[in-house]
């Protein structure tokens, strides 16, 4: 079975454009989330988001929906840092995972044809379609290998990412594109998740909202973003001389088969375990966690229980950085990958802000308020999603 490593890193979000600002970010605890502008919000309950910073947009000028452009930036910059990859298109692939995919379009649409009873612009469908992401991914980079949309909530990105591995594994490939990306701060998806009663709502700290784990933690913040890696057989990133930045050393991926909403600790604890043997690590391999973490009162207490399940005795440190970025939905696998790379390969843990009052149905060592030095290789990252999908990838910074 060949082995696949990363070569390249693309990540935008509420803490700004690329690996420098990001790291930045998580190095000092600082967190990206904010009032939302890039919409009129004063009609609404929630006025705050993990809403992309304008100026890491510039140079990208709407032409598709907002999401794709996401997409695409992450892209580029994970392009840009591996280097040509010598192969041919035609063994070069593009899966992006979305949760919502062109919510902006749809919103735009819908205001125009109910509110305004006016025309929807004709590019409606292709717009918005989920595949636009990684169509628009393939096009810029010639990818014509293996490509597609995964939808899965929240472990969308996951599942992107962890399917690709898979991909290069099999043979189907020898190179691919892969992440998450989702653009959901639009008035419409914004009331609809204050339906849901599930969001957390500080409009006059919205740094201090999200608050994963803590005992007074009131639900998640939504966000926007993306992040997407280059994934190569090691082969062929070793034939060409490129700096390897990590392994997908596991992947592991379940179905709750239960409530659409309510998680699963049997659930989320197999995904744990498939992704360690897929890996052939053992529990005590795991030198941190990056926990789905979202600040829910159902999830946080439920994620903290399949974990107890899968390590035992040998709990490694946890954290969560939507605390930081918020919930990016399809994304939010993605970049939270993404930036678990980044801080060990830097030397620390990124912290869980905002936990001043634990759960005490919340014990771990969940790495609070402040980053933390460390010489950690060995990682969980987890993303479980509404509709019971439950997906972990396993990553080394190093090769072993």
């Amino acid at each position: 079975m060949r082995r696949v490593v990363i070569t390249g890193t693309g990540i935008i979000s509420a803490l700004g454009r690329g690996a420098e600002s990001t790291l930045r970010h998580l190095r000092e605890g600082r967190s990206g989330i904010r009032q939302i502008t890039s919409i009129d919000a004063n009609a609404l309950h929630c006025r705050i988001g993990g809403e992309v910073p304008s100026e890491a947009l510039e140079g990208h000028e709407p032409g598709s929906d907002r999401f794709t452009r996401l997409a695409l930036i992450a892209a580029e910059d994970a392009a840009a840092e591996a280097g040509e990859l010598q192969v041919s298109g035609e063994r070069i692939g593009a899966l992006i995972g979305t949760g919502m995919g062109g919510a902006e379009t749809l919103d735009n649409g819908y205001r125009r044809l109910y509110g305004e009873n006016a025309r929807i612009h004709p590019a409606t469908i292709p717009l918005s379609m989920y595949n636009a992401a990684p169509s628009a991914v393939a096009r810029r980079f010639g990818a014509k290998g293996i490509g597609y949309a995964v939808a899965s909530a929240c472990a969308s990105g996951t599942h992107a990412i962890g399917l690709a591995a898979q991909a290069i594994r099999a043979g189907q490939a020898d190179a691919m594109f892969a992440g998450g990306s989702d653009a959901p701060l639009t008035f419409g998806i914004l009331r609809a998740w204050e339906a849901l009663r599930v969001l957390a709502v500080d409009n006059e700290r919205p740094e201090a909202a999200c608050r994963p784990f803590s005992a007074d933690r009131k639900g998640l913040v939504l966000a926007e973003g993306a992040a997407v890696v280059v994934l190569e057989s090691l082969e062929n990133a070793e034939r060409r001389g490129a700096t390897i930045l990590g392994e997908i050393a596991g992947f592991g991926a379940t179905s709750d088969a239960g409530h659409l909403t309510d998680p699963s600790a049997d659930g989320a604890a197999r995904a744990m375990t498939l992704a360690l043997a897929d890996a052939g690590w053992q529990p005590a391999d795991v030198e941190y966690i990056n926990a789905h973490g979202t600040g829910t009162k159902a999830n946080d207490a439920t994620e903290t229980a399949a974990i107890h399940f899968v390590f035992g005795e040998t709990l490694p440190p946890v954290s969560s950085t939507k605390s930081m970025h918020g919930h990016a939905m399809g994304a939010s696998g993605a970049i939270e990958l993404v930036a678990s790379l980044l801080a060990l390969r830097n030397g620390f843990l990124p912290p869980t802000l905002n936990l001043d009052a634990p759960d005490p149905a919340c014990d771990l060592d969940y790495v609070p308020h402040h980053a933390r030095p460390a010489r950690a290789a060995r990682f969980l990252s987890n993303s479980f999603g509404f509709g019971g999908m439950n997906g972990v990838l396993a990553v080394s910074t190093s090769l072993h």
